[in-house]
C-alpha cells in the first residue's frame, strides 16, 4: 500500500538513535551469515533452529536434536533477527529506520530495547495462539517493527511523513493516515488470509503490545498524540552575545 521514506521529526532527548542503528546492523549481519554467505541447507537449518515453531514451543512436536540451536523458549526472540531474503529484510529495516528513532527518543535507549524485544515476543506468541500446531518456522522482525509503528502513531500522529503510495506517488502525509490504514490492513488480513505465507498474527501481536507498552515505557512528561509538541534541541537557537553579532544582526548560518 505504501512505503515510508522520511519523517519530519527530529530527536528531542537523545543525541542519536544508537539502539535503532544497532538493531538494523545486527539484523543485516545475521541475514548475511544465515543467508547469502552460507548455502541453502545451512540457511534452512538456521531458520529451523532459531525460528519460532509453535508446534515445538507448545509441545505438539519435537525438533530433531541435531537441528536444535537454542532452547525453544529462546526462539520467542531469536526468530526476529532472521529474514528470508533481502526484500524481507529491507522492508522491515526501512520501517524501523524511519519510525524507530523517535520511539527510542521517547523512551530512552534501554527501555526502547526492552520494548522492541517485548513486541517481538508478543508477535511470536500471537502467531502461536493463532496457529498452535504449525510446524513451519516463523522468522522476521515484523512483529517487533509493528510494535514500533503502533507506538509511533500514538506518539506522533500529526507529524508529516513522506510515503511512496502504491510504489509510485511520493506524498507528505500526517503519520496517522498511512499508519492507521496499515494497522487496519494487518487486522483485516488476519481474518481473511488464514492460509497465506505472511504471519498476520505476528503483526497484530506486535501492534497490540506496542500500543500498550508505549503508555508505560515512554519518558515521564512525553505526551501522546503530539500534544505539547517540543522543538528538537538542535532546532532551538542558542543566545547570541553582542560580540557575535555582525553588522546585519544575528547570524544564522
Amino acid at each position: 500500500m505504501f512505503i515510508p521514506l522520511h519523517d519530519r521529526n527530529g530527536l528531542k532527548y537523545i543525541k542519536a538513535q544508537y539502539v535503532t542503528i544497532s538493531l538494523i546492523v545486527l539484523n543485516v549481519l545475521v541475514w548475511l551469515v544465515t543467508g547469502p554467505l552460507v548455502g541453502e541447507q545451512a540457511a534452512m537449518r538456521a531458520a529451523t533452529g532459531l525460528g519460532f515453531i509453535p508446534a515445538v514451543v507448545f509441545d505438539y512436536a519435537v525438533l530433531e536434536p541435531s537441528l536444535v540451536l537454542v532452547p525453544p523458549d529462546a526462539t520467542f526472540l531469536t526468530y526476529a533477527f532472521l529474514h528470508t531474503d533481502w526484500l524481507h529484510l529491507a522492508s522491515n529495516m526501512l520501517f524501523l529506520w524511519v519510525f524507530g528513532d523517535n520511539v527510542e527518543d521517547a523512551m530512552g535507549h534501554l527501555r526502547f530495547l526492552l520494548f522492541y524485544l517485548a513486541c517481538a515476543a508478543a508477535g511470536a506468541l500471537t502467531h502461536g495462539l493463532v496457529m498452535p500446531t504449525s510446524a513451519g518456522p516463523l522468522i522476521g522482525a515484523s512483529g517487533a517493527v509493528s510494535g514500533v509503528v503502533a507506538a509511533y502513531v500514538l506518539l506522533h500522529p500529526k507529524v508529516r511523513v513522506w510515503v511512496l503510495v502504491f510504489f509510485r506517488l511520493p506524498l507528505p502525509l500526517p503519520a496517522w493516515i498511512p499508519l492507521v490504514l496499515w494497522i487496519g490492513q494487518q487486522f483485516f488480513m488476519l481474518v481473511v488470509d488464514t492460509e497465506g505465507g505472511v504471519s498476520w498474527g505476528a503483526h497484530v501481536g506486535g501492534i497490540l503490545a506496542g500500543s500498550l507498552l508505549v503508555l508505560v515505557l515512554r519518558r515521564r512528561g512525553v505526551p501522546l498524540f503530539d500534544r505539547a509538541m517540543v522543538a528538537p534541541r538542535a532546532l532551538i537557537p542558542a543566545p547570541v552575545s553582542p560580540s557575535e553579532r555582525g553588522p546585519w544582526g544575528d547570524r544564522t548560518g
